[in-house]
């Protein structure tokens, strides 16, 4: 049986190792609010109970239930994102948003992830992608000017933030860094001549994912950060297809140290194609995990509504990690969840 370990983040010594860190985040954040409002952002503080946490196969949520005055239960799941929410805001009429919120995930433990953590998430209507990139890139500098730094550092590895970030497509970056063909007729076959373990049952999914943590992430992001654009449109459930190539999307990474900071679209608004994407994730969930989400009619129904936009969800607290020199993301958590062990 599991039970949750004890974490004394709490022992006076302990603390005091991560005071320096938590007070930078206190000074990052202030900075952030302060950025997006000065640009007419306006702040949101959207509900964290959602009717459905996300339609993305591989996230997993943290699931409740409502018991309303009658004693009849619904089900209910804390967001592993506010975007749901954000855009329903988007075609409520907001035209530049952001939130700094508490999200979610389950089945998440390790140095940069945890099952509760802040998502700086961001959206322009009616501006291209292309001002989002801007936005991640000025957040890097903000950041590091905030902690008092002049460089993002991770595990030796630093990130000049005063340097542009290196554009790089998916397609590009897996001829770079992998020697394979993106769009090729046999993915898997290449992926497998190029020495990487190809089960027979491997999905295309399955061996882009594959290269891409295995041969391309561990090379971004080193001396400036790395903006990773144009994911293959399968790769990129919520995003809209870029223009003059229906193949990729409007979707970019942003890397640092090797470390995935924000995952940005182009936002898709078509509510029949949106549906489309939603019901092929959750029977590729249903799949891999035997488990599927409900979809949000609510959000579907607002996406006939909203304005072309772009928006951004960036991971706060790796943020703050790499500004303020820290290697674990519980030194920069003001109270880390306890850990599941074994008994």
């Amino acid at each position: 049986m599991k039970e949750p370990q004890q974490s004394p983040w709490w022992s006076p010594d302990r603390h005091a190792d991560r005071r320096p860190f938590l007070l930078a985040r206190n000074r990052i954040a202030a900075a952030v609010r302060r950025w997006f409002e000065d640009q007419g952002f306006v702040e949101t503080a959207v509900a964290a109970l959602a009717v459905s946490p996300g339609n993305e196969a591989h996230l997993h949520a943290f699931a409740t239930q409502a018991i309303g005055p009658d004693g009849r239960g619904t089900a209910l799941y804390l967001h592993t994102s506010p975007e749901f929410a954000a855009k329903k805001l988007l075609a409520a009429g907001e035209t530049r948003l952001f939130e700094m919120a508490r999200v979610w995930r389950n089945r998440e433990r390790g140095p940069l992830h945890h099952p509760e953590f802040t998502m700086l998430e961001w959206y322009r209507a009616n501006e291209p992608y292309e001002a989002i990139m801007a936005d991640a890139a000025a957040l890097l500098r903000l950041a590091a000017d905030a902690a008092g730094s002049k460089t993002l550092s991770f595990r030796g590895q630093t990130v000049d933030p005063a340097l542009e970030p290196e554009r790089l497509t998916v397609a590009e970056a897996f001829d770079r860094y992998a020697g394979l063909d993106l769009f090729g007729p046999d993915l898997a076959a290449a992926a497998r001549a190029r020495g990487l373990r190809i089960a027979a049952d491997d999905t295309w999914a399955d061996v882009f994912s594959r290269v891409l943590v295995e041969k391309v992430e561990p090379k971004l992001g080193f001396g400036r950060a790395t903006i990773l654009c144009e994911y293959p449109v399968s790769e990129a459930a919520l995003a809209r297809p870029k223009p003059g190539d229906p193949r990729v999307a409007e979707r970019f990474e942003l890397y640092a140290c090797g470390v995935e900071l924000a995952n940005c679209f182009g936002e898709l608004t078509d509510p029949i194609e949106q549906r489309r994407r939603f019901e092929a994730e959750m029977v590729e969930k249903s799949r891999v995990y035997g488990e599927r989400y409900p979809i949000d009619e609510d959000f579907l129904t607002a996406l006939a509504h909203m304005p072309p936009a772009s928006g951004g969800a960036l991971g706060f607290d790796r943020l703050v990690m790499l500004a303020a020199g820290a290697q674990r993301i519980e030194q920069v958590l003001w109270s880390p969840v306890p850990e599941v062990g074994q008994r």
